[in-house]
């Protein structure tokens, strides 16, 4: 472990680690986990480390897991930019999307969608979301549109 006192990093454990640690674990919101990372990364030591490296390497939205490696990188831990995400983040997305779609009364909006989406499924809204940043909402109004009808 490397010392990094001019970067600001802190070689003992945060009061508020176990908070922390459920943060970055979590699923349903990739905000919490980039503030758990970016707190995360002001500590120099093993176990914060470790929890970077499975934010790296486990997390679904590419803005966490970028985040983890800068952190990563100011701690001079020797790590690989993550890649972006190719293809679909949960299998079978579209027959989930499909479901909620039919589940919905005939002639529904896109917003009323939206909504359901988020209230049935937040694991793939919030995933989503994270990833697709500001073409969240076309891109789901695009996949919305060209779902099969009821």
């Amino acid at each position: 472990m490397t010392n990094n006192h001019d970067i600001g990093a802190v070689n003992e454990l945060p009061e508020n680690l176990e908070e922390l640690k459920r943060a970055s674990k979590g699923t349903a919101n990739w905000r919490e986990r980039l503030n758990a990372v970016n707190e995360l990364g002001n500590w120099d030591t093993a176990p914060t480390i470790k929890l970077l490296q499975n934010v790296l390497t486990n997390d679904q939205v590419f803005q966490v897991r970028e985040a983890a490696y800068l952190k990563l990188k100011q701690l001079d831990e020797d790590v690989q930019m993550p890649a972006k995400n190719k293809g679909e983040l949960f299998k079978g997305l579209n027959k989930i999307l499909l479901r909620i779609k039919k589940s919905l009364p005939e002639g529904h909006t896109f917003e009323q969608f939206k909504e359901k989406l988020q209230k049935t499924r937040l694991d793939i809204y919030d995933t989503y979301e994270g990833d697709r940043d500001a073409e969240f909402d076309s891109w789901l109004h695009e996949i919305w549109e060209t779902l099969g009808r009821k």
